[in-house]
């Protein structure tokens, strides 16, 4: 695993870090913005106390471990791309924190989202982290789950955040809400 320093990571700030999928793209994840230590690797839901890879293996969506902390290699983008995922934010700057992000900020990225998802047409889009959807796209009654209509003609899914700072998730508790969507995308049967 890398190790970075404060003032090296503070050096990745507005980094941007590519999407990631392929040409069967299926479920797609989506992620508030990057942090700081996923810019720096480039690879998305890096941070070590990051859940998201742990509870997508438990849940079954990848079917083998996939440890992003010091970056994804060739054969873990392969395999997760392979599994018909794919990987974005709403905005694609990174920060420290999410709650560095303008209400404004999350507006555009929506409305940018919404064009991504219109052209790549996923079966269903996973959208992690609920208060930065209702924000994002002015829903502030939203709950986490399946949302009504489609979005950009996908499936629609609100799922919890897997960032460390969301306290109340577990490993196994991710892992049963991203279960879900996949189900509904054809990745789990």
């Amino acid at each position: 695993m890398a190790a970075f320093t404060r003032a090296e990571l503070d050096a990745f700030r507005d980094t941007e870090v590519p999407d990631l999928y392929g040409a069967d793209l299926r479920l797609l994840f989506v992620g508030i913005n990057p942090g700081l230590w996923t810019a720096a690797v480039q690879t998305h839901f890096a941070h070590p106390t990051n859940r998201f890879y742990p509870a997508l293996y438990a849940a079954g969506i990848i079917t083998r471990p996939i440890d992003p902390a010091a970056g994804m290699d060739a054969e873990d983008r392969d395999h997760f791309t392979g599994r018909g995922l794919g990987l974005t934010n709403v905005v694609r700057r990174a920060t420290a924190r999410a709650d560095e992000l303008s209400a404004a900020e999350l507006r555009a990225g929506g409305a940018a989202l919404h064009r991504f998802v219109s052209e790549r047409r996923p079966t269903v889009v996973a959208i992690a982290g609920i208060t930065a959807y209702r924000t994002a796209f002015k829903v502030p009654a939203a709950k986490v789950g399946r949302q009504p209509g489609t979005f950009g003609g996908s499936v629609l899914w609100v799922v919890p955040n897997p960032s460390g700072l969301n306290a109340s998730a577990t490993t196994a508790s991710l892992a049963a809400a991203y279960r879900e969507p996949a189900l509904e995308a054809g990745i789990l049967v």
